[in-house]
Formats: C-alpha cells, sequence, structure tokens
C-alpha cells in the first residue's frame, strides 16, 4: 500500500528541515508548497525560497510554489496593521496561507495538508490548528513540530548546512526589532 501524499505549507526552508524528516518519519510522502506572500521586502522572499531549494534537493521533495501576492495579502491584514506580533493579523495570515494550501491538497487530490508553522515555539500551535480544522477538517495533519525538538533540530540542521535564518517572520510589521520574534539571525 502507498503511503498517504501530505502537502506541507512551507514558510521557510530552515523551518521545514525538521518537518518534512518528521513526516518521512510518520510514512508520508511529502509534497512542499512555498506560499508566502506576506513575506517582505520581495528579495527577502526570494532568498527564503532558495533556502526551500536547497532542503528540497537534501530530501528529495518537489516544491509548488505559490504565487507571490503581496498586494492582496495587505488587502486581507493591513487593517490589523497595528496589531503586536501574534495577534488578529497573525491569524488572518496562517488563515489565507492555510485555505491556499488546502486548495492545492484538493486540486492535486493529496490526502492531507500540513504547516511548517508549529515548528516556531513563538507561534500558537492551538491557534494555528483551529485555523486549520476549520478549513479542511479531517485533512488536516495537526501536527506540532516543536515537540521533540524539533525546532532545536531544525536549528541544527540550519547550522550544519549553513543555511540563512532570517530574524523576522515574515512581514513588514513583523520587521519591528522589538518583538519577541526576532531571535533568528543569519548564519555566518
Amino acid at each position: 500500500m502507498a503511503n498517504k501524499k501530505v502537502v506541507l505549507h512551507i514558510c521557510c526552508g530552515v523551518c521545514a528541515a525538521y518537518c518534512i524528516k518528521k513526516l518521512f518519519q510518520d510514512g508520508y510522502d511529502v509534497v512542499g508548497f512555498y506560499y508566502n506572500p506576506n513575506i517582505e521586502p520581495y528579495n527577502e522572499y526570494l532568498t527564503r525560497r532558495e533556502v526551500v531549494d536547497y532542503v528540497a534537493k537534501v530530501y528529495n521533495i518537489e516544491i509548488i510554489e505559490g504565487e507571490y501576492d503581496n498586494i492582496q495579502w495587505h488587502k486581507v491584514c493591513d487593517i490589523y496593521k497595528e496589531e503586536p506580533e501574534g495577534g488578529k493579523r497573525c491569524l488572518l495570515c496562517y488563515q489565507l496561507r492555510l485555505e491556499r494550501t488546502f486548495e492545492i491538497c484538493n486540486r492535486y487530490g493529496y490526502d492531507f495538508f500540513s504547516t511548517t508553522l508549529t515548528i516556531s515555539p513563538y507561534k500558537d500551535t492551538k491557534k494555528i490548528f483551529d485555523i486549520g480544522k476549520s478549513i479542511g477538517k479531517e485533512k488536516f495533519l495537526q501536527i506540532d513540530f516543536k515537540k521533540s525538538d524539533g525546532f532545536k533540530q531544525t536549528i541544527q540542521f540550519a547550522k550544519l548546512h549553513n543555511l540563512y535564518r532570517q530574524n523576522y517572520c515574515g512581514c513588514l510589521y513583523s520587521f519591528n526589532k522589538n518583538n519577541k520574534f526576532h531571535t533568528q539571525e543569519k548564519q555566518k
């Protein structure tokens, strides 16, 4: 019997490394979906995409790239631009990206969808689970990738492979140096 296929929303390559490994260990075939219209500036988006491509080669997985529709992202999320990190703007951003991931899941006939967002110790996994379940019900794989030292392992992978690690979540509003999302740094 063939493995079940999951489309994994990938926010960045570093976060994807452990998530892909974990899904393989759990018996899934993985297709990555790089969809992040929130990432600014565009050069940052491209830099993160390069790391996604590298990780995809390491794990030999296919990557589907969603459109970079930053204008649409702003139409959806700008209403909450003053919200702190983890607030309503972030929840709308997660929803937008997970809705598109669910569309890809259905379009290509994959069995499940999930997201690398849960590997971050700075994101509310329960809220991400709630959004995923509301979108895709039983098709959403509720995996908290930070468990079993997932975040630590993905950071070790980045250091081992000398990968770029961003120092903010992605949108210009998260670029503010005074928030807790600025724990990552560029590897030398």
